[in-house]
């Protein structure tokens, strides 16, 4: 019998401390169900801690992330208030434990997603749009995970920046996107490598909460999931993110100790 409370708190135990553990599976191996049911135990904890939930992640939804992670699979994942970092603002790597960022695009819903919505009416269920960057940290050591690993891992979600929200839907399909350090290009891309249409993530996202019985309340935010493949994070670098027609985010790494 799989201890699924017990892992996910180790899971949740190696986040907080920042310190790596190993992965899961190479030892106890379980389903993709089981990994579901274990990221929705971790989160619980950090709820428990009062922490609020305020949207989901979707990942793997762009081939380079597929092919950079030796998946095939689209996953998703929880978004708690703690995870929000604020746009322009600092952010310190010592609560991480091997960071990499990556562009996207985060959306705001203006209504409750209660069932399956089709591509022709997800605009109609969101208030906004806004360019955004996902810090990523998986908790296992050495980057080293299965699928199941890494959906119990809440999809190795660890932080996020949000830009100024916009109407601009249109356009969204095919926009340029470019992630800068310290002024230096590192990734470049399109917003057609998530899905072909970050919209479509609207459309995902509903299907997925659907089948797990769950809607996501309206004010919620979607991230739609990796533009481009993620890069790692130094500190004291200036990451700067812009998407065509929606505008830019950023943010500045340091270190405490």
């Amino acid at each position: 019998m799989i201890d699924l409370d017990g892992i996910a708190a180790r899971l949740d135990e190696a986040a907080r401390q920042a310190e790596p553990i190993a992965q899961i599976t190479a030892a106890a191996p379980f389903s993709l169900d089981d990994a579901y049911v274990i990221q929705r135990a971790s989160i619980e904890r950090r709820i428990h801690r009062g922490e609020s939930m305020v949207g989901v992640k979707l990942g793997f939804t762009s081939r380079a992330k597929m092919i950079q992670m030796g998946v095939d699979s689209l996953i998703w994942g929880w978004l708690t208030d703690a995870m929000l970092d604020e746009d322009g603002g600092r952010i310190a790597l010592d609560r991480f434990i091997h960071p990499r960022v990556e562009p996207e695009v985060c959306f705001l819903t203006s209504r409750e997603i209660d069932r399956p919505l089709t591509l022709l009416e997800a605009s109609r269920y969101l208030e906004a749009v806004a360019p955004a960057m996902e810090i990523i940290d998986s908790r296992y050591r050495d980057f080293r995970f299965t699928l199941e690993d890494v959906v119990a891992d809440n999809c190795s979600s660890a932080g996020l920046v949000i830009g100024p929200w916009t109407r601009k839907f249109d356009g969204l399909r095919n926009a340029g996107v470019t992630m800068r350090i310290d002024g230096r290009l590192v990734q470049a891309g399109s917003t057609a490598a998530i899905l072909g249409d970050p919209l479509r993530s609207i459309v995902q996202a509903s299907r997925l909460l659907t089948q797990s019985g769950l809607a996501l309340p309206a004010g919620s935010l979607i991230m739609a999931g990796a533009a481009t493949a993620a890069h790692p994070l130094t500190a004291n670098a200036h990451v700067h993110c812009a998407v065509n027609g929606l505008g830019s985010t950023e943010f500045t790494t340091y270190r405490i100790s």
